[in-house]
Formats: C-alpha cells, sequence, structure tokens
C-alpha cells in the first residue's frame, strides 16, 4: 500500500535547523515545518528576536528552539552547525534562508558591501550545508537542503531597481542548489530551492514605501504580493517525502511575475 498524502507531508519525528528564522519568510516556513510535525531549530544574529520567535512558535504547540548566530562569518556557522547537532542530534532538514540585500548603482556599488551579500547569501549557505551534510545527513544516507533564492537571481531588475550583488547571489544559490543536488544524490540527500518573488517584509520595507504595495502588486497577473501562507506549502513539499523524488529544481512563489518577464 502507498501512503496516504498526509503520511507523505507529515514531518513527525523530523528535525529542522532555519537559519534567517526569527522573522519574515524564515519565521513563516519554520511555523510550517514545525506545524508538519517537525521538531525545529532556528537562528538569526539576534537573540531577542529569537527568543520571542520561538515563544510565538512554541505557543502553536510547536517543539522550538534556538541558537544566535552570524551566517556571514565561519566560526559562528562552525559552532551553529555544532551545537544544533548536539542538542538535536541529527539534522534532516536544513533551511538556508538567512540573507542580505544591498541598493547601490552598480557604477559606485561599495566592494565591502558586495562582499557581505556574497558572505551571507552564497558563501555561507555553502558552509553550513557542507557542515550538516558531513556530519550528519551523508553518515545517515538522507536529508533535505531548501535554499531560498529569489526571482531577483532569474534576471535583471527593472527600472529604478540596483540590487546588483544581491541579484547575482540569488542566481549563484540557484546554480548551487543544482550542483550540489547532482554531487549529493547518490547520498540520498535533496537539495531544492524556492524563489520568492516580492513579500513584504523588513528587507523590503524600503522598496515597498518608495514603489508602493499597488505598482508592485500590479506587475503580478494574480495582482497581489505574497503573504504569510504563500511559502508553506512548497517548504513541506520540499522538506517531506511528498517530495522525495525531487532534487535540483528550483521553482518561483512570486504569482507569476517570472513569467511575464520571462525568468
Amino acid at each position: 500500500m502507498t501512503r496516504t498524502v498526509t503520511k507523505l507531508f507529515d514531518l513527525s519525528g523530523k528535525t529542522a535547523l532555519v537559519t534567517g528564522g526569527s522573522r519574515g519568510l524564515g519565521l513563516q516556513m519554520a511555523q510550517a515545518l514545525g506545524e508538519a510535525g517537525a521538531r525545529v531549530m532556528l537562528s538569526s544574529r539576534k537573540a531577542e528576536d529569537l527568543k520571542e520567535s520561538a515563544e510565538t512558535l512554541r505557543a502553536g504547540g510547536i517543539d522550538c528552539d534556538w541558537i544566535a548566530a552570524d551566517c556571514s562569518q565561519e566560526g559562528d556557522i562552525r559552532a551553529l552547525a555544532d551545537e544544533t547537532l548536539r542538542r538535536l542530534g541529527h539534522v534532516d532538514i536544513l533551511l538556508n534562508n538567512a540573507g542580505a540585500a544591498w541598493g547601490a548603482p552598480a557604477e559606485d556599488h561599495p566592494v565591502e558591501a558586495w562582499d557581505k551579500v556574497m558572505n551571507l547569501n552564497v558563501r555561507g549557505y555553502f558552509i553550513l550545508s557542507q557542515q550538516i551534510a558531513k556530519h550528519s545527513m551523508i553518515p545517515r544516507k538522507s536529508g533535505r537542503i531548501i535554499n531560498l533564492a529569489s526571482i531577483a537571481g532569474l534576471g535583471g531588475n527593472p527600472a529604478g531597481m540596483n540590487t546588483l550583488a544581491y541579484n547575482t547571489s540569488k542566481g549563484a544559490v540557484i546554480n548551487f542548489t543544482r550542483a550540489l543536488a547532482c554531487e549529493w544524490g547518490k547520498y540520498k540527500i535533496t537539495v531544492n530551492a524556492i524563489c520568492p518573488g516580492f513579500f513584504p517584509s523588513r528587507m523590503t520595507a524600503g522598496t515597498l514605501k518608495t514603489m508602493g504595495e499597488e505598482t508592485l502588486a500590479s506587475h503580478s497577473p494574480l495582482g497581489r504580493l505574497g503573504d504569510d501562507e504563500d511559502l508553506k506549502g512548497l517548504c513541506v513539499l520540499f522538506a517531506s517525502d511528498a517530495g522525495k523524488h525531487i532534487t535540483g529544481q528550483w521553482l518561483a512563489v512570486d504569482g507569476g511575475v517570472s513569467v511575464v518577464t520571462g525568468g
């Protein structure tokens, strides 16, 4: 007998590490994993934000803990991996979500800002994936890695948007996902990417204020922005046995914006 859909999406007994998990899209996806039954470890830079978010998830019946770490710093990443494995025993699901953006014209883009974005958005994903895989997923011949990319990684920017480093980093995340999926498939590790469109968040607040919600929503065939539910289903699909035969893929969750722009 094949399993029911409910069983395929069930994450009971699984463990998940979510970076950038104290707010915004990371918290939304951490909540989704917890609601599906996973034990969740949140991480971000700020302990106070993590404490508050963990309490919110626990109030909803989710088994949740947190570790503060800066995923742009190699030492912090290695410490995060070690402490997570010490507390959880192993990691079934790694959600690489911590990220940064920087707005500046390409000709004036500060090199230090470029390095900041790349260190967090690309280098950080690589180091944490390597550590979790080497010390948990590869020995157990099992694992799910989900990388947060963006539709910004699929092409250029509309007029007035100057986020060269961010776009470049998210394009790198998409091909990092493909390459890693090919290399680690032999260990039964799936690696997939989610490419959100525009979601209101602290990171996007400036753009929302400048361009306006109606203007941004008008770029989508659905005529709306992403909300607090829109990443939950795909996240659980990639994390669960419902997605066990999906690897090396990216999917845009953008209301159709990338279809219009040809991404």
